[in-house]
């Protein structure tokens, strides 16, 4: 027989479950994309292929700024750095942008060394895509920038501490791929901006940012 003490002990350890199980269920983790070949492809650096999503692409350089440092930050660091803009936010405005045209993602940009660049765009999702209809497949953006890049997605950049997060940074020069949706619907919208760097950033490399790759695959 338990006494009340243990009896106590057992039904708070089982509110703690409980609790982390509605604390998971409601931030879940970033999606992971298929590993099979998929059902349709739609390459975004050709004009065609943008223009099936209106994609209209923007850019431009991110700077490093000093900034004041962070309060917990030890007593000797008075300053650290920032950058700017912070284009990946919900609502930010690149109206003053230039435009570019989807074959110039390939265009190597920046001063190389140590160089970021963003990327910006919105894909609204068609009924159909020549004779493929897109409705209810699952959607996965892939992207690979020269040489890493974080994906921010309607003004979120979805990650998890120690879990795959396609959206951050994979690997050198490996791509990025991003579930937009498991069920796609026509008239879907989606904010991308993608923000490109020169690496490996410590060696701050004479190179420049561009994409290798930049696609939307579909699967059923």
């Amino acid at each position: 027989m338990l006494r009340k003490g243990s009896v106590r002990l057992v039904l708070a350890a089982a509110a703690a479950a409980f609790s982390g199980t509605i604390a998971t269920a409601q931030a879940p983790l970033p999606a992971v994309a298929p590993s099979l070949p998929p059902t349709f492809v739609v390459d975004l650096m050709t004009r065609e292929g943008s223009a099936a999503f209106g994609a209209q692409w923007k850019t431009t350089e991110a700077k490093i700024v000093e900034v004041p440092a962070i309060s917990e930050a030890m007593a000797e660091f008075k300053t650290t750095y920032n950058i700017e803009p912070h284009a990946g936010e919900s609502g930010f405005d690149d109206s003053s942008w230039p435009v570019i045209d989807p074959t110039a993602l390939a265009a190597g940009r920046g001063g190389g060394r140590v160089s970021f660049i963003w990327f910006r765009t919105n894909l609204t999702m068609p009924a159909r895509i020549g004779n493929f209809e897109a409705s209810r497949a699952t959607a996965v953006l892939t992207l690979n920038v020269n040489d890493y890049a974080e994906v921010w997605v309607n003004g979120d950049l979805p990650r998890e501490p120690g879990r795959p997060s396609p959206a951050t940074i994979q690997g050198f020069n490996m791509p990025n791929r991003i579930v937009l949706s498991d069920a796609t619907r026509a008239g879907d919208r989606f904010q991308l901006a993608v923000f490109g760097i020169n690496g490996p950033i410590s060696a701050a490399p004479p190179n420049t940012v561009w994409f290798r790759e930049a696609k939307v695959e579909f699967f059923r």
